[in-house]
């Protein structure tokens, strides 16, 4: 007999987070890192928090962390999960198909599909994406009017929604419209990769310490491998251009390196043969992209038409790289070049082409061996390239980089390591060094907010800035002493004096501090860092005796003895010793208190900003 109530009752939602634990680890993924994410963010949650960030580094599968969450959302019973993405047809599209094909019940949607009069939101459980752009926030906020506890997942939340003009007492429109999507019952989770403007604008008023970091994947390729301190025996090819001039022979060169690649690997290694793709980013204009269109187009049609007066100069040049990287092939690759040249697909992805969703697909999801993709900010921020084997950059920076944009534009990082060997990165040099120095002051703000989840210092000057100045809450954050400090260890003044007395270079008894205390009292990062900048070799570098704090004395909220903090920092002009060590820029200070516990602090003495908030 059909009972419709006992029908329902053996119907269950409530595991839908296990569900897709279970299909992740069937498909053979890392899931480990993504449960203690999701244990985290819903421990947050329980105990009353209401706006914090997720971050993790680009391309290191926070989409799928965040299919989980959502998962994991909807068995706690919140009603109202609002995915928000960068104001991009392309990257709302992207997340959207692959939310609806993980299977999740409710199936996620689009927040037009909504917006009906015959759609009622009532008590049912609603899982709806929308981009940030004023027009479709207020239309989602109209169509939510009455429901106050909205989960407001923020993708790219660095993006468009920190209040730009949070130092003229006003809202801009999008921080305004999501604040009042979010409501006074709503929870706010942002999900970046780079939160330095989170903090210093203290968008939605999240706590950094209460920040949740998401571990990159045993197969990703990002800052260590692109990035590292030092050039030398890379996994990848790097080449460098001159940083003056933007000779159309350099794109050409780039071009036909890509071919040979393709060529080499479709060729000789690949079974069947596979598509990939090669990302032009020389500027943000649109102006500039057409005209890379047209010489890409040139190139091609000289390729393929015998009458063309550059067709064998052409194949002749594609031949001459082929034999210098894969000598032997040089035949085979050539040919290859021949027969498949015609298969290519050039996209532009710009504002002008966002309409065109289909031809952005083919340039996410490469559909041509030789698929071309030209663009500038749509391309740099939250959009994954499968198979992308070549990036030609060379986005001129006439001022400072800023930090978080050019993070974001790394898009060769991600799950490369299969063509790791065969993947190149063309770029002026100075940009390439600027670059690696915004992923090292990166890295050093992230590794000091982990010590004890002390609010992050974030550093900027020379050449790199942070984040953008007008997004700085200048009443709440301030320009730090200067100084870094690190976990807390066990003081053996005779280990670590048997080091200091060492005749050996300052940088060669800081690895030696370092593997006697471990990375997270002196992390080796920071030695790269330091042994990569020494203006005045060995002399750059102090590594003073260590000192006791003994005379210092406690005081709530300024000095803690027992954990070796002070609110003002510990390191002055007498830490320093300027007299005895006057060429010094790196200056490393080891304090310890009277219960046998210390602490390394590093200070720098140059043209850096320590910035850090100060209100909660």
């Amino acid at each position: 007999m059909f009972n419709l109530k006992n029908l329902k009752k053996q119907t269950t939602h409530n595991n839908r987070y296990d569900r897709r634990l279970a299909k992740l680890t069937a498909n053979g993924q890392e899931t480990s890192r993504i449960k203690s994410v999701i244990e985290n963010a819903i421990t947050n949650i329980k105990a009353d928090q209401k706006s914090f960030i997720i971050y993790g580094e680009p391309q290191s599968g926070k989409t799928e962390m965040m299919i989980a969450l959502t998962a994991k959302l909807l068995d706690e019973g919140f009603k109202i999960i609002v995915a928000l993405l960068n104001d991009s047809v392309q990257l709302l599209g992207q997340n959207l198909e692959r939310f609806q094909r993980s299977g999740l019940s409710p199936s996620p949607k689009k927040f037009s599909e909504i917006l009906s009069p015959e759609v009622k939101i009532g008590e049912q459980q609603w899982v709806i994406f929308c981009k940030k752009n004023s027009s479709d926030l207020q239309k989602l906020i109209q169509k939510l009017n009455g429901v106050d506890n909205c989960v407001v997942i923020d993708d790219e939340a660095d993006y468009a929604t920190p209040n730009s003009k949070i130092n003229k007492n006003e809202a801009s429109k999008i921080n305004e419209l999501t604040g009042k999507l979010i409501g006074d019952k709503g929870i706010y989770i942002g999900v970046t990769a780079t939160p330095a403007r989170l903090d210093l604008n203290r968008t939605h008023q999240n706590q950094n310490e209460h920040w949740i970091d998401f571990p990159s994947h045993s197969n990703y390729t990002g800052q260590d491998i692109f990035f590292p301190v030092s050039t030398d025996n890379l996994p990848y090819r790097l080449t460098f251009l001159p940083d003056t001039g933007d000779d159309p022979k350099f794109l050409r060169e780039a071009l036909f390196c890509f071919m040979v690649n393709v060529g080499y690997l479709n060729s000789e290694i690949n079974t069947p043969e596979l598509n990939y793709s090669f990302l032009v980013h020389t500027s943000g204009k649109k102006a500039d992209h057409s005209v890379d269109y047209k010489q890409i187009v040139k190139i091609f049609e000289a390729l393929k038409d015998e009458k063309n007066s550059n067709h064998e100069v052409y194949y002749k040049r594609i031949w001459e790289i082929a034999k210098s990287r894969y000598s032997g092939y040089e035949d085979n690759i050539t040919q290859y070049v021949l027969e498949a040249c015609d298969r290519n697909n050039i996209v532009v992805m710009n504002s002008d082409k966002e309409v065109n969703a289909a031809d952005n697909r083919t340039a996410t999801d490469p559909t041509a061996p030789f698929t071309i993709v030209i663009g500038g900010n749509i391309v740099s921020r939250g959009v994954t390239f499968n198979n992308l084997l070549s990036m030609f950059f060379t986005r001129d920076v006439k001022h400072k980089l800023q930090q978080d944009t050019y993070i974001q534009r790394a898009r060769m990082f991600g799950s490369r390591e299969n063509y790791l060997k065969y993947f190149e990165l063309i770029i002026p040099k100075s940009l390439y060094l600027d670059w690696q120095k915004c992923f090292i002051f990166h890295r050093l703000s992230l590794e000091s907010r982990k010590q004890n989840k002390t609010t992050p210092v974030w550093l900027d000057g020379e050449r790199v800035i942070a984040v953008a100045s007008a997004s700085i809450d200048k009443a709440n954050v301030v320009v730090d002493r200067g100084e870094m400090s690190f976990g807390l260890f066990d003081f053996d003044e005779d280990k670590l004096q048997v080091i200091l007395d060492k005749k050996e270079a300052p940088i060669a008894k800081l690895k030696m501090i370092s593997g006697l205390l471990g990375n997270d009292s002196l992390p080796t990062y920071l030695i790269s860092y330091i042994e990569t900048f020494l203006p005045s070799g060995n002399k750059s570098i102090a590594i003073h005796e260590p000192k006791s704090i003994a005379g210092y004395t406690d005081k709530e909220g300024e000095v803690d003895k027992a954990t070796i903090m002070r609110s003002r920092g510990f390191i002055g002009n007498r830490e320093l010793e300027l007299s005895k060590y006057p060429d010094a820029i790196h200056h490393i200070n080891i304090l310890y208190n009277e219960d046998g516990k210390a602490r390394i602090f590093y200070k720098y003495e140059g043209n850096i900003r320590f910035l850090k908030t100060t209100k909660k």
